[in-house]
């Protein structure tokens, strides 16, 4: 159960054995895509061992419950699709360099993403490995163009995780898990979080953005051995 106090983080601290990195980010959210590949590399450099946390974030929790055309969310947002059309040109150079295939073609929906948190929050309250959960959602969405809003499409990728379908059903129906959700992201909020991702390792250093793999493996080895950084320290959700 997460303590609802918060707590901000002061002092160099000693080194951990387990090297802890609580993730918040959204799910429809493409540097959030790139940040968690990138996290998923930096992590193979861990020779002893981790744990991975996620926190939720929505980035347009304006957003309806049955989502918006693309079209629509992009005028809504940034005036015209001229606008953003060099930053998505961007987005798919960096998604080759990574391994993901951003196919924003395919998106016709941006879906309001609380009930990809539900899912999240199932799988870790389960066992399950959110990582991998959140990897293939965030696959479904941006290279498949898949609603992972809609029940049908997190019962398939719920279940392909280890999930059963029964508790996801369950869970999609009892108001419990969001309103678990939405409280944990005022949290994250009252925390001073406004944009994601965002990385918090060893409850010492966070890091902002998705910086790149080096960065991380860099931010990893400061947290294990005490090194002092000039990256913001944060207050967190412990």
């Amino acid at each position: 159960m997460i303590d609802p106090r918060l707590t901000r983080i002061t002092g160099s601290g000693a080194p951990l054995a387990t090297l802890q990195v609580d993730v918040i980010a959204d799910l429809v959210c493409p540097w959030s895509y790139l940040g968690k590949r990138r996290l998923d590399d930096a992590l193979l450099s861990v020779h002893g061992p981790s744990e991975v946390s996620w926190y939720p974030f929505q980035l347009n929790p304006e957003i309806p419950e049955q989502g918006l055309p693309l079209d629509e969310y992009i005028t809504s947002k940034f005036g015209d699709r001229a606008t953003v059309e060099p930053v998505l040109r961007e987005l798919e150079a960096l998604g080759r360099a990574e391994g993901i295939d951003f196919r924003f073609d395919k998106i016709k929906r941006v879906p309001n993403s609380v009930n990809a948190h539900r899912l999240m929050k199932l799988a870790e309250t389960q066992g399950i490995d959110a990582p991998m959960l959140a990897g293939k959602m965030y696959r479904g969405f941006f290279e498949e163009g898949w609603d992972i809003s809609d029940r049908d499409v997190l019962t398939q990728i719920g279940t392909e995780t280890g999930l059963r379908a029964a508790d996801i059903g369950k869970t999609l129906d009892d108001d419990l898990s969001r309103r678990v959700v939405l409280s944990q992201e005022a949290q994250v909020r009252q925390s001073g979080v406004t944009g994601v991702p965002g990385f918090l390792v060893n409850k010492r250093l966070f890091v902002i953005g998705a910086q790149s793999t080096d960065d991380l493996v860099n931010v990893f080895d400061r947290a294990m051995f005490g090194e002092e950084s000039d990256l913001p320290v944060s207050p967190i959700v412990h």
